[in-house]
């Protein structure tokens, strides 16, 4: 008897977004998919302009796609779908990078944890209480309720956005970055705190980050982006033990290794990423992969899976 397939909260299918320029066409995302399960956390890895940000703002609803779907705890979205009536994003919310850039400096944490209950009518003492018990969550007392962003540490700050990205109580939780601009000691307890907020309300993460280190801390699963595609999909401790796509092995090999016995000279990787407005034809990555053939060079890969839940993108799999 086979099992049932895992819930899917999130379902992403075909997501394609094209941007027109005065410089020509940008692919910005190229046939994207992947799902995420209730209380599960994909990370997204890949180096800067490889479309992280763009799917994020898909799955947001803050842009448009030219094709595919989006599905978010049912609520189905098409390249279709009409602009003004796509389903309201009270299941989603985000952490940004910057704490500092993304609260309000006039406005104190009351207000700003209130802002997004303002939204479904809440007023007064209810936010205060729901304030309160929202910093609770994230370990801050109710004296933070009345200060501003500037008498807060970025530890502190960060705190603030957690709380008010749980405010509706979302279904997913997207989190671009949300420890690169702070202290590594700090980093680490955000950490913690996502993952025990992650335990307490079987949350969903998606987990937008360059720190493969943090991705083996707090991921279930990771998805490794290259110029708009994903180009290997699995189980965290199975990609990186035996990454099957000569960039993800790339990107591991990047990572700084402190014990000595374990360190080994990786070839760097040849040349940049290629603009997406000179996409190369065939493989994105073949310019810059010294296992390509010249079937890579004048043919795109399709999908490979390597047993439950792990996909690549490559002719020549390592």
């Amino acid at each position: 008897m086979n099992a049932a397939p895992p819930a899917r909260l999130v379902s992403v299918e075909g997501l394609h977004k094209v941007y027109t320029t005065r410089h020509g066409v940008l692919k910005a995302l190229d046939g994207v998919s992947f799902q995420i399960a209730p209380g599960e956390t994909l990370a997204l890895v890949g180096e800067s302009g490889c479309g992280k940000s763009t799917l994020a703002s898909a799955l947001l609803g803050f842009a448009s796609f030219d094709a595919g779907t989006i599905a978010i705890d049912g609520d189905e979205v098409t390249a279709r779908s009409k602009w003004t009536k796509m389903p309201p994003r009270r299941d989603v919310g985000v952490v940004f990078q910057n704490p500092q850039s993304s609260l309000d400096p006039k406005m104190k944490v009351r207000s700003i944890i209130g802002e997004p209950l303002n939204t479904v009518g809440m007023r007064g003492e209810a936010v205060t209480r729901r304030a309160g018990e929202l910093l609770s969550q994230v370990g801050l007392g109710p004296e933070y309720l009345h200060r501003y962003p500037h008498q807060l540490s970025g530890g502190q700050m960060q705190r603030v956005a957690i709380a008010r990205a749980l405010a509706l109580e979302p279904r997913l939780l997207i989190l671009d970055e949300p420890t690169a601009a702070l202290d590594v000691s700090v980093q680490a307890q955000i950490l913690k705190l996502l993952k025990a907020l992650r335990a307490k309300t079987n949350v969903s993460y998606l987990f937008i980050t360059h720190d493969l280190g943090v991705v083996d801390y707090i991921a279930h699963r990771v998805a490794v982006m290259y110029l708009g595609r994903i180009v290997e999909s699995g189980p965290v401790e199975e990609v990186f033990a035996h990454p099957r796509h000569p960039y993800t092995q790339a990107l591991l090999d990047a990572v700084p290794v402190i014990d000595p016995s374990r360190r080994r000279q990786p070839a760097p990787l040849d040349g940049e990423v290629p603009s997406p407005l000179n996409r190369p034809p065939g493989c994105a990555f073949a310019p810059r992969c010294r296992r390509a053939t010249s079937t890579c060079r004048a043919s795109e890969p399709d999908f490979c899976e390597d047993g439950p839940q792990r996909a690549y993108l490559c002719f020549h799999p390592l």
